[in-house]
């Protein structure tokens, strides 16, 4: 069963599964129209009679965006709610229906900034406000904990050839705006659509891996890194900086947290579990990205 069906993981991830072989049904807000969709109303608390009977696996993909407007106290409060209330509300089913596994999304902020600190899934939480999203977004997984096996996808910026970190590059960089983004030291953790897709499959597949997982490419990038694999890839100039400041004043706080600073974290679950990468460097993800 997978909540959060149509964002941009959830449509790579669905078909996917089906090409694995695995039966998946989605959970909708509105009204079922179709034999694989199953209701549900996360703020009453609701899934439709039935709805998890027989499945073996939820996967919860919710969210609104963090990156697309300006963070007013409305808009952080959304980002909050739309990950927490329906995770405990999955999570209280998963736990009273006796399915034996919870895949949950997280994020990498989890771990704040971390400056030139390597970290792994054993760091602790760091400080921000998306820092203690991932905090409360984890904690609402409790009730299933004691049960089933959970495990908690803390995911990097996806590399997509449509949407993501690159749906909003790829417009900039084609007008040769292209540039690091204030000193170009900050970590960006970065993760291809194709192996976010896999690594989830994979941990589907392997009940042995439970807790958090760092869903980031093997091979940690700086911002001026990155920027650099995306110009020589796009055929693109990156001799633009942008400055730290003029990216506050268009996003204001979201620019501290989601840009101007990253953790430089790795996949050591996915790595030491045998997780092959599609896409090991950057620069394999931003090619195979826009090549499609």
């Amino acid at each position: 069963m997978i909540a959060g069906s149509s964002g941009l993981i959830g449509t790579s991830l669905v078909p996917q599964l089906r090409y694995s072989g695995h039966e998946v049904l989605r959970l909708v807000r509105r009204e079922p129209r179709a034999p694989d969709e199953r209701g549900w109303d996360p703020p009453a608390g609701r899934l439709q009679d039935g709805a998890l009977d027989g499945v073996d696996a939820v996967v919860n993909l919710c969210g609104v965006g963090i990156g697309d407007r300006r963070w007013s106290g409305a808009r952080k409060q959304a980002i909050k709610d739309s990950r927490v209330e329906p995770t405990e509300v999955l999570a209280a089913a998963v736990a009273a229906r006796g399915v034996p596994t919870l895949v949950n999304a997280s994020g990498i902020n989890y771990y704040g900034d971390t400056g030139e600190r390597q970290v792994d899934e054993t760091a602790p939480v760091g400080t921000g406000f998306l820092a203690e999203v991932c905090q409360d977004w984890e904690a609402a997984t409790a009730a299933a904990q004691a049960g089933s096996r959970v495990v908690r996808l803390r995911t990097g910026a996806v590399i997509s050839p449509s949407g993501g970190i690159l749906g909003r590059l790829r417009p900039v960089f084609r007008l040769m705006l292209g540039g690091r983004i204030g000193t170009g030291r900050q970590y960006l953790p970065w993760i291809s659509l194709d192996d976010e897709v896999g690594a989830i499959t994979f941990l589907l597949e392997h009940p042995e891996v439970a807790g958090p997982v760092n869903l980031v490419g093997p091979e940690p990038v700086t911002n001026a890194q990155f920027t650099e694999a995306l110009g020589r890839t796009l055929g693109r100039p990156t001799a633009l900086p942008v400055p730290a400041i003029a990216l506050r004043a268009v996003l204001g706080e979201a620019a501290e947290e989601l840009v101007l600073t990253g953790p430089r974290a790795v996949p050591t679950v996915l790595e030491n579990n045998g997780y092959q990468f599609r896409h090991a460097t950057v620069i394999e993800a931003l090619a195979a990205a826009t090549s499609r």
